[in-house]
């Protein structure tokens, strides 16, 4: 039967095999009494372990393989961070190896050993062709279980992006206010120009946006002049002003190099999210919230307070047009649909919520943020209705979060074995 790795780490950190006058393949006595600290980072796979090998105590880490022979195979015997391994865990064990002072390493072999119960349980419940291995069988998990599942996922998610927020604080000096300012462009790009916003925002750095505070056209003037969006030529009056507008700030500040229409995303797009109009409405959040982290910072925990930083008024060009020369049916003078609002708020607001707790070393901002996100409604995409179909259905935001870092990170990549889900499933029925 073909298994992973993953695996029989999980066999040995449940000891799912059989202990009864257990022995190393040198014929020694074993004597498991912690199997050790899971290690999910570089390193031996079980940190901290206590044995009794031969009647001797020792303490240590342990590494686990399917075949002795990969301890080589991986150079483990070269790295001197391994010679702490007491005992090396492993199905077949086809080859001697030796720690990289020439100490032969003690080796417990689990082949014949691991329960039957948990070899059927991962060979039925397990079906790693499906695009969610576990698909079939969730009904049998318990609801605290598949809570548990989402939370640990969703507190992976949020921590990865905040490490990219205090990758931005580090670029700026400690700025908050420019992380901000570039944290709600990049989600103002909502996927598609997430990468050109980003781009646009070093450009153009929040520092000089907020000289020009109250002042929407030149604040859009820059932007999309930086862009490379304006039109060459132009008979409207609006669009000729923010080509005025755009030259003068370009020789003011001097600037060389700018974006160009090729960076933008417009094929594929609805007008509702053209660059040219998401552009306009980020100008008039930061027209209308000067003070944009100290607004994001402020006790707002309910919908409404969002929509009065977030759903900022349009300048009267941009509530009647997508982009340049491009007339909308209706009007959209309230500029960010609810919907929208909703996506920033995820996208934007929390992880920047939850990036700067873990930097001020205040845990109730996570806290904040998952009271937010279980007050939002669940988005709906392929992800969110893919779990739907198995009847497992997101009543939240907090839920479709959780299943969009499931089905990324763990499903995908079928790491099924470090998902609580498929802990559950493998696990013999009395435990």
């Amino acid at each position: 039967m073909e298994f992973k790795e993953d695996f029989l780490q999980l066999v040995w950190k449940y000891l799912y095999f059989e202990r009864k006058e257990l022995q190393t393949t040198e014929g020694q006595d074993l004597v498991i009494l912690q199997t050790g600290f899971h290690n999910t980072l570089e390193g031996p796979d079980f940190q901290h372990a206590s044995l009794e090998i031969g009647g001797i105590l020792f303490h240590g880490h342990v590494e686990v393989h399917r075949k002795a022979s990969e301890w080589k195979q991986h150079s483990h015997f070269a790295n001197a961070s391994y010679n702490s391994v007491i005992l090396h865990v492993v199905w077949e064990d086809d080859q001697e190896v030796y720690r990289s002072d020439g100490t032969p390493m003690p080796t417990l072999e689990l082949k014949g050993k691991i329960f039957l119960d948990i070899w059927r349980n991962y060979q039925k419940l397990l079906d790693f062709k499906s695009d969610v291995p576990c698909a079939h069988a969730l009904p049998e998990v318990p609801e605290i279980v598949r809570f548990s599942a989402l939370e640990k996922a969703l507190v992976e998610r949020m921590y990865r992006k905040s490490l990219g927020v205090h990758d931005m604080l580090a670029q700026t000096h400690g700025d908050w206010e420019e992380v901000a300012y570039r944290c709600l462009a990049i989600s103002f790009g909502f996927g598609l120009n997430g990468a050109a916003m980003k781009d646009l925002s070093s450009l153009v750095p929040y520092s000089l946006l907020r000289r020009y505070r109250d002042q929407n056209t030149s604040i859009e003037a820059m932007l999309l002049g930086q862009a490379g969006l304006l039109p060459e030529s132009t008979d409207d009056p609006y669009v000729a002003q923010l080509k005025l507008d755009h030259d003068f700030f370009q020789k003011k500040f001097k600037w060389q190099n700018g974006l160009s229409r090729s960076h933008w995303s417009f094929l594929g797009a609805r007008p509702s999210n053209f660059p040219t109009l998401r552009i306009a409405q980020l100008a008039s959040v930061l027209a209308h919230a000067p003070h944009l982290l100290s607004s994001i910072l402020e006790d707002n925990r309910e919908f409404d307070g969002f929509k009065r930083v977030l759903q900022a008024p349009l300048s009267p060009y941009w509530q009647k047009h997508y982009g340049f020369g491009m007339k909308a049916k209706k009007s959209h003078s309230t500029g960010l649909s609810e919907a929208s609002v909703r996506i920033l708020i995820i996208n934007f607001v929390l992880p920047l919520w939850f990036a700067f707790g873990k930097y001020m070393d205040q845990e109730e901002w996570k806290e904040r943020c998952f009271a937010v996100l279980q007050s939002l409604t669940a988005e709906d995409n392929f992800i969110t209705r893919k779990f739907a179909q198995k009847g497992w259905l997101a009543c939240s935001a907090f839920d479709s979060q959780g299943m969009i870092e499931l089905h990324n990170s763990y499903c995908q990549s079928q790491k099924c074995l470090s998902c609580r889900i498929g802990q559950n499933l493998l696990r013999q029925p009395s435990q």
